[in-house]
């Protein structure tokens, strides 16, 4: 099967702290011998997506000229992070997975995948996503991305670091994300300020606004642990890219709207939805369900994660896949 991460996972999707990896698979619960993925039944494919950070080419590989990519990296879609899966599908002579699996990112190219070759995936999981970017998505991305403008994110340098300096617009627009993915004061007692500057628009938050509030962030360093990794692991140029993929998603984009793309699947699919999901709210998976030909099973789960509840509400989450595998 083909398992696909969200924006911030990678590769590691089970198993423990290793080398390069400085935490538990993102995925951990879900997937091992009699778990819900069963690596006694089913070989799990979970490649990095083209443009991160992780293993896959993006800003942080060196281009021809033996100098990292950075901000001369070209914008993707996520059809290209498709295509490049297509071609690794080819070149493991694989021309049909059992299931293809996606969260949130993940779950856009899942999507993809069955509407590109929908004789190709005969089962489809589908958890906290949209077939397209919403309004209120663009929005979010937007000041992330005006947080990522600042100085000092320019001149990151990809692979692991310390804590970066309060101007780093990395810190920023990772805590703007945390924020819309719906947990509760996320970042209190902060998070009041960064919904302000969200809620002004890119072209009303001023860049002092933005630096002051990113050193504020750096100030809750021993509080917020998640952070922290992040910044560790992540690099700036890849978050540009793999944020703009995502901006301009649309499935139906070329093929005559989102209900004729949606016409085009083939699969079983089970659709998950988060009660809590700021980012990714219940309605957006109930629109894909809905469209389905075969009218897909729409599952809600609750959890006080918010949008990250895709990655930690195993005993929720396991049951459906097992629905959706059998």
């Amino acid at each position: 099967m083909l398992l696909l991460h969200g924006f911030s996972g990678d590769s590691h999707a089970a198993g423990g702290i290793e080398p390069g990896h400085p935490t538990p698979g993102w995925w951990h619960g879900l997937i091992g011998p009699g778990l819900a993925i069963d690596t006694d039944r089913y070989w799990v494919v979970c490649p990095n997506a083209f443009g991160g950070c992780q293993g896959s080419c993006g800003p942080s590989s060196l281009a021809a000229d033996g100098v990292a990519y950075g901000q001369r990296f070209p914008l993707i879609t996520i059809r290209d992070q498709v295509a490049c899966e297509l071609g690794l599908a080819d070149h493991l002579a694989t021309d049909r997975w059992h299931a293809v699996i996606g969260g949130p990112m993940g779950g856009m190219r899942a999507l993809e995948w069955a509407v590109t070759v929908p004789e190709r995936v005969p089962r489809l999981g589908l958890l906290a996503t949209a077939a397209t970017a919403s309004p209120e998505q663009e929005g979010w991305h937007r000041q992330e991305l005006a947080a990522l403008a600042l100085p000092d994110s320019r001149a990151a340098q990809p692979g692991p670091r310390p804590w970066p300096a309060p101007l780093d617009g990395l810190a920023l627009a990772r805590a703007i994300a945390l924020i819309s993915y719906g947990r509760p004061d996320p970042l209190s007692p902060i998070a009041k300020d960064v919904e302000r500057l969200v809620s002004c628009g890119a072209g009303q938050a001023s860049a002092i606004d933005l630096i002051k509030l990113g050193a504020r962030l750096c100030g809750l360093r021993h509080q917020h642990q998640q952070l922290l990794e992040f910044l560790g692991r992540f690099e700036a140029h890849s978050y540009r890219v793999m944020c703009g993929a995502m901006t301009q998603h649309d499935i139906g984009r070329n093929r005559g709207g989102v209900g004729a793309a949606l016409d085009l699947i083939q699969a079983r699919t089970v659709v998950v939805s988060i009660a809590s999901d700021r980012l990714f709210p219940p309605p957006l998976q109930a629109a894909i369900a809905a469209g389905l030909p075969n009218l897909g099973q729409l599952h809600g789960i609750e959890s006080r994660h918010g949008h990250d509840g895709f990655l930690l509400e195993d005993r929720q989450i396991a049951p459906v896949l097992q629905l959706m595998l059998e």
